[in-house]
């Protein structure tokens, strides 16, 4: 074992080394065949190239060199493309601090029994008065950035639960094709994190036709990791044991705490309110999702638009029948 698997307990290494493909004798050879290729991409700012840092690309990426490579160069190029999310960069940015004081996003006490951190999402908790969605995808980014630093969850990844309960049509009608796209290259193609789930649960029917029209745009991946229980609870505990679940979810514990991720990123700073709306950004939402990458653009094709799902006959929730894709 090197000095970078320090922090990874007996169980992790022996699944980083049959899941991952990580061998501690050629750990520093497979770090640096990426490092080299750094070269090739001259567009691009390579801000971090240290050891520790493109390890956690190659454990996402199952070590292969190439794919590892591919990814550093989409997470920096993902940030020279969209400046503006990423200045002011931190917890106490005042639109990042209200997203996470609503729980954009949460995270659980106990791990899965697979050894992954449950992040949660209330979808309903979003206030479009006081903060964008753009703000919401920062604040995820940056809580991520903050949780990949712990080696165990760059081996052992991530689960996500999305609890749609009273998000209303008027709030979805902001998910917008360039939006979805921005979240979408922002956490599935440009972020070293593993995702072995993502859990809808109490979807409404727009949500539901939502993913219908945005799933051609997934990988193949992400789609299979994507389960969509509606109302169906049991079919989420048949995956996460409600034992570490909160009450929310059907779960034997407490209702969550939103503000315990925040707590936890703040620390002292949490109760400091200063005054901030959504016009004081400094850059709208609007503004940066006019912004699109080369990459979004060749995806131009809209993804949803909400005049489309409003010629949609609502009496098509009674036919849409939660879906679980099983891996």
């Amino acid at each position: 074992m090197t000095h970078l698997q320090a922090g990874l307990s007996p169980k992790t290494l022996e699944k980083a080394r049959l899941e991952l493909n990580e061998n501690p004798d050629t750990l520093h050879q497979d770090i640096q065949e990426v490092r080299d290729m750094v070269i090739t991409r001259p567009d691009i700012g390579f801000l971090r190239t240290d050891d520790a840092f493109i390890l956690r690309f190659l454990r996402a990426r199952k070590f292969q060199h190439f794919e590892a490579f591919r990814l550093l160069a989409q997470y920096f190029e993902y940030r020279q493309q969209n400046l503006d999310m990423f200045k002011s960069f931190k917890a106490t940015d005042p639109g990042i601090k209200q997203a996470l004081k609503d729980g954009f996003p949460g995270g659980l006490a106990n791990l899965d029994h697979y050894g992954r951190k449950i992040l949660v999402l209330f979808a309903a908790n979003w206030d479009q008065s006081r903060y964008t969605l753009v703000d919401i995808l920062r604040a995820i980014l940056l809580s991520l950035e903050a949780m990949i630093e712990d080696p165990e969850l760059q081996v052992n990844g991530f689960v996500l639960i999305i609890d749609w309960s009273n998000f209303t049509f008027k709030q979805a009608s902001k998910l917008t094709p360039s939006m979805l796209r921005l979240a979408i290259e922002g956490l599935q193609d440009s972020f070293p994190a593993r995702f072995g789930g993502i859990h809808f649960v109490n979807q409404p029917w727009y949500i539901h036709a939502l993913y219908t029209v945005i799933r051609p745009f997934l990988k193949e991946k992400t789609r299979k990791r994507i389960f969509l229980h509606g109302n169906n609870l049991n079919s989420l505990h048949q995956l996460i044991h409600p034992e570490i679940l909160p009450s929310e979810f059907g779960g034997m514990l407490p209702p969550y705490d939103m503000g315990t991720w925040a707590r936890t990123l703040l620390d002292h700073e949490y109760d400091d309110d200063s005054e901030y709306s959504v016009d004081s950004y400094n850059t709208s939402a609007k503004e940066v999702e006019k912004d699109l990458s080369p990459k979004s653009m060749k995806r131009s094709q809209s993804v949803v638009d909400p005049g489309v799902l409003k010629r949609m006959d609502k009496n098509e929730e009674e036919n849409m029948q939660p879906l679980l894709s099983l891996d």
